[in-house]
C-alpha cells in the first residue's frame, strides 16, 4: 500500500488527514493502478509562481503543481498545492474550500496518473474524472468486501 504524507509550508492544515488518505488511494485503485510515494506539500501563491518559472518556464499562477516520481512503483511524485489560489478559485466558483483543495489535490493526482488538460477536450474529461473523484470522498470505504 502507498504512503501519503501531507507537508505545510503556510498557516493551513488539511482537516482529516486519514480520510483524505483513504480517499486518495481510492481515487487511485478506481484506475487499477496502486498509490505509491505521494506527497502533497501546501504552500503559498508566491512559492508556487516561484516553482512555475523555474521549473517549467511559466510566468502565472497556479493552483497546484505536480513532479512525478519515475523510479518508484505505483503513482508517486510530489504535489504542490497553493493554498491562497485554492481559496480564490473557491471564492470565485462559490463553492466550500473544502470541496476545492479536494478537487485540486484529485486533479494532481490524475495528472500523475497521465491525464492532460491542455485541449479544450482533455480538459472536459480532467473535470469529468475531477467530479468522480470529488464523489468517492463521501464514499465509505470497506476494505473487507
Amino acid at each position: 500500500m502507498g504512503e501519503i504524507a501531507y507537508h505545510y509550508q503556510t498557516e493551513f492544515s488539511l482537516k482529516g488527514e486519514a480520510k483524505h488518505t483513504d480517499w486518495i488511494i481510492r481515487v487511485v485503485e478506481k484506475f487499477d493502478l496502486k498509490a505509491g510515494i505521494l506527497n502533497f506539500i501546501f504552500v503559498s501563491d508566491e512559492e508556487l509562481l516561484e516553482m512555475n518559472r523555474t521549473y517549467l518556464g511559466h510566468d502565472y499562477f497556479t493552483d497546484i503543481i505536480t513532479f512525478e516520481y519515475e523510479e518508484i512503483e505505483g503513482i508517486s511524485g510530489d504535489l504542490f498545492v497553493s493554498t491562497d489560489r485554492v481559496l480564490e478559485n473557491a471564492n470565485d466558483l462559490k463553492c466550500d474550500f473544502e470541496v476545492e483543495i479536494r478537487r485540486v489535490m484529485a486533479h494532481g493526482v490524475l495528472h500523475l496518473l497521465g491525464y492532460k488538460d491542455k485541449s479544450k477536450e482533455d480538459e472536459m474529461k480532467m473535470r469529468n474524472l475531477e467530479e468522480e473523484a470529488l464523489e468517492l470522498f463521501h464514499v465509505k470505504h470497506n476494505p473487507n468486501v
